[in-house]
């Protein structure tokens, strides 16, 4: 018995030690602007000064239009995230992109405020800086609460929405990333701050695909490289308490504007039924278009096609 239990202590201690080594070889540690920016900020990215944020951003596209359509990322993305629309949509539109607060090069937020509140009024503050008054605003996953958000909050200033799988309604999902599931539990979720194997943001990429056979090295780099910019992982954890679906839910009947809803069939994280048909449902002037092969990120997973209904919307605009 007693060279049992000295088998089993050894045992205990190898796995204690084969686990701490583990988490030591997958340590990343935080990466400052500067050096990201080489990658990640190249032209025609700039950094505009707002809400005590050097904010990411990038400008591009048909100068003269009067209505630009700004583009806003989800949880954990970036501006990057929207690079195949652009390439598309910019020789007849100006777009506007930029990496929202605790994201991303513009880095988490100096008051530590990721309610849905605070990110529509930054949206209306980076636009105001921009002079721009009136515009087309898309946002996926978060992004896309956000922007029919701000629609609610600041009717007059947005002409028209396209949300795409959209969050802010109560959801149960079917599936979603590892790292989101661990960002969201007690204790655990520290260990994020330090521990990031590029497995698990492999496995969450993949996860918002509805192919995940099209995710690609670089993309995993990208996810990686800018989700551990210096107080980014942190500011997820504070994201993920603040901004969550609410009484703002109950707004979206208000909204009164020409709406494009476009979603991913195969979107595990928030399910078109109930989600995409909901927003159809409760928003007079939409319409919804699903991609049965596509999952949560249908703009960079099919960028062709969804990028062909978005031009039709915006063609048909007053």
């Amino acid at each position: 018995m007693k060279r049992f239990g000295l088998a089993c202590l050894f045992a205990i201690f190898l796995f204690l030690l084969a686990i701490t080594g583990y988490v030591v070889s997958n340590q990343q540690a935080n990466r400052s602007v500067a050096s990201l920016s080489e990658r990640w900020a190249k032209p025609p990215s700039e950094f505009m000064d707002v809400h005590g944020m050097q904010v990411h951003l990038r400008d591009e596209g048909l100068e003269s239009d009067d209505i630009p359509l700004v583009l806003l990322h989800g949880t954990s993305a970036s501006l990057h995230t929207w690079d195949d629309w652009v390439e598309q949509l910019s020789d007849r539109h100006r777009i506007i992109r930029f990496d929202l607060p605790a994201f991303g090069l513009t880095g988490p937020s100096p008051n530590s405020d990721y309610s849905i509140e605070s990110y529509t009024e930054f949206v209306i503050a980076i636009l105001d800086k921009m002079q721009v008054d009136k515009f087309t605003l898309g946002g996926n996953s978060l992004g896309g609460y956000i922007a029919w958000a701000t629609a609610v909050r600041f009717p007059q200033r947005v002409a028209s929405l396209i949300l795409v799988d959209a969050s802010g309604y109560p959801i149960k999902s079917k599936s979603a990333p590892i790292a989101f599931r661990i960002a969201q539990v007690p204790v655990i979720n520290k260990l994020l701050e330090d521990f990031m194997p590029r497995a698990i943001v492999d496995s969450s990429v993949k996860n918002v695909f509805g192919n995940p056979a099209l995710v690609t090295e670089q993309l995993v780099d990208r996810y990686l490289e800018l989700n551990t910019r210096r107080g980014n992982r942190q500011a997820l954890l504070e994201r993920f308490q603040q901004t969550q679906p609410g009484a703002m839910a109950k707004r979206v009947k208000e909204i009164q504007v020409p709406t494009l809803i476009i979603w991913g069939g195969k979107d595990q994280l928030i399910p078109a039924d109930p989600s995409a048909y909901r927003f159809n449902r409760e928003i007079k002037h939409s319409k919804l278009i699903v991609f049965d092969h596509l999952g949560h990120v249908p703009h960079e997973e099919g960028p062709t096609e969804t990028v062909s209904a978005v031009g039709e919307f915006l063609s048909k605009l007053p």
